[in-house]
């Protein structure tokens, strides 16, 4: 199994011991697979998430960004900014929003891919397995 399949079935366990349990049989002696597991699960506990503050709540800090909680379709294209990212070209459109190639200006500028959530797809669990996806991501 991969690190992403364990988080992915680790997550839905409550209760932390039997979490480890599970995490320790299923990565057995692979200790670089544990940590991966380990530290996805431990970004996922993070309360400090950026997905704690979507673009709509982050009007209220003057961003500047466009409410997307509405029931209106998707409004961003390509030249649009969102907070330190500009949208280039759309890549892909999936059952939870639209993903576009984006550059960073800050705090390093880079191409990154940026997944907008569609409206109402917002819900604690989209925005879990959101997370959990974004997490994977990064490794």
């Amino acid at each position: 199994m991969q690190a992403k399949e364990i988080f992915l079935l680790a997550i839905d366990i409550e209760d932390a011991a039997e979490r480890e349990v599970f995490v320790n049989e299923k990565c057995g002696e692979d200790i670089t697979l544990k940590r991966k597991v380990l530290a996805l699960l431990a970004a996922n506990e993070d309360p400090e998430s950026f997905l704690d503050h979507p673009a709509a709540r982050f009007e209220d800090r003057q961003v500047g960004l466009p409410r997307t909680t509405d029931s209106s379709p998707i409004s961003q294209k390509p030249g649009d900014m969102i907070g330190p990212y500009k949208l280039l070209q759309q890549i892909g459109v999936g059952g939870m929003g639209v993903v576009y190639m984006a550059e960073q200006s800050k705090p390093v500028v880079r191409r990154v891919a940026l997944k907008i959530i569609k409206p109402g797809m917002d819900s604690k669990q989209v925005i879990a397995r959101f997370e959990a996806e974004r997490q994977a991501l990064a490794l």
